[in-house]
């Protein structure tokens, strides 16, 4: 497993990240240890979760994947997990219930109550990787920098991250950490993917340029580049059969993965995938990986049985004439499609 360092961090994580987002609903807890145990054994080091989740977040759930993770890390030695975690921020109203609403402005009240409770499901006393879930661009980066640097002061995180942030918000960020001469972001998650390739356009260049890492997620495409829902197909259980008929956000969020231009898309890289050998999974995430900006690629399975393709795509290294291929397909379909 090759291993990349997040940031200008002195922290190297394996290649591949292994998401959780689905542990306490859609996947239970046994099937959970299953994923987990396999991607251990196969050299994953760095695993992703957040407060918020299962999702699609609902508050009778939320914090349940992180007990989850919690009691896992109990069966391995501490040192050898890179354990990343999110405080929600204001999460789009995702999360509304009587002990938390995440409908919070990223400021350190909030901040520190959300690591607080993060620690505690996690059963661990610190974590290596915080992130802020979801950017608050209607308060100052100064008060959130300060402190999320108290939390890496005090020993209970490693290293900062940030995720579904914008160029703006991520160089506003830094400034802000460079300014009161504080800890900085060394990642931001952002959706990236054969189908959407909108990291490219700008926050690729201000992450070479400033020396920030991509821990990009979907790269799947929240599994419709498997091919699963290929011919208007809505298999039972997967997520945007789900999300389809549940509404709002959800129903729209469903309708901007799955969509004519997506399935054409899909269709051609499965044909790409055929043509190399490769499953399209396999071609998915090995694809992700091959960019310079990106540490580690977060992948997820709700079952075990998904697991061998993503697994197949640690060795794998695509050539230069199946990138031009790939690149041609983007062009021809405009690929920022979500």
């Amino acid at each position: 497993m090759e291993i990349r360092r997040l940031g200008r961090s002195a922290i190297y994580v394996s290649s591949i990240c292994m998401g959780t987002m689905t542990f306490g609903s859609q996947t239970d807890e046994a099937e959970a240890f299953r994923i987990l145990d396999q991607s251990f054994e196969k050299g994953i080091t760095f695993y992703d979760t957040a407060e918020n989740y299962p999702v699609p977040p609902d508050a009778k759930y939320a914090g349940r994947t992180e007990e989850i993770v919690g009691r896992w890390m109990k069966t391995k030695p501490r040192d050898a997990l890179l354990i990343a975690t999110k405080v929600s921020g204001p999460s789009h109203g995702w999360i509304k219930s009587a002990q938390r609403s995440a409908m919070t402005a990223m400021d350190r009240h909030n901040i520190v109550r959300a690591m607080e409770a993060s620690l505690k499901r996690l059963q661990t006393d610190y974590v290596d990787l915080y992130q802020t879930h979801w950017p608050d661009h209607g308060t100052s980066y100064d008060e959130p920098m300060r402190a999320l640097d108290d939390l890496v002061q005090a020993g209970k995180v490693r290293v900062l991250g940030c995720s579904n942030e914008t160029t703006w918000g991520l160089m506003k960020s830094l400034a802000a950490s460079e300014r009161q001469g504080v800890s900085r972001y060394e990642t931001i998650q952002n959706n990236f993917s054969l189908n959407n390739r909108r990291f490219e356009d700008e926050l690729a260049q201000a992450c070479r340029q400033e020396g920030v890492s991509l821990l990009p997620y979907s790269p799947i495409a929240g599994g419709v580049l498997s091919g699963k829902y290929q011919g208007g197909a809505t298999p039972e259980g997967a997520r945007f059969s789900r999300y389809i008929n549940l509404g709002g956000r959800h129903t729209l969020m469903a309708q901007r993965f799955v969509n004519e231009r997506s399935l054409a898309s899909t269709e051609r890289f499965m044909a790409l995938a055929k043509e190399a050998g490769l499953s399209p999974v396999t071609l998915a995430v090995a694809w992700s990986r091959s960019h310079d900006f990106v540490a580690s690629t977060i992948v997820g399975a709700s079952k075990e049985s998904q697991l061998a393709d993503i697994f197949a795509a640690i060795d794998v290294k695509l050539d230069a004439d199946l990138m031009k291929k790939i690149d041609q397909v983007s062009k021809d379909i405009r690929y920022p499609m979500n």
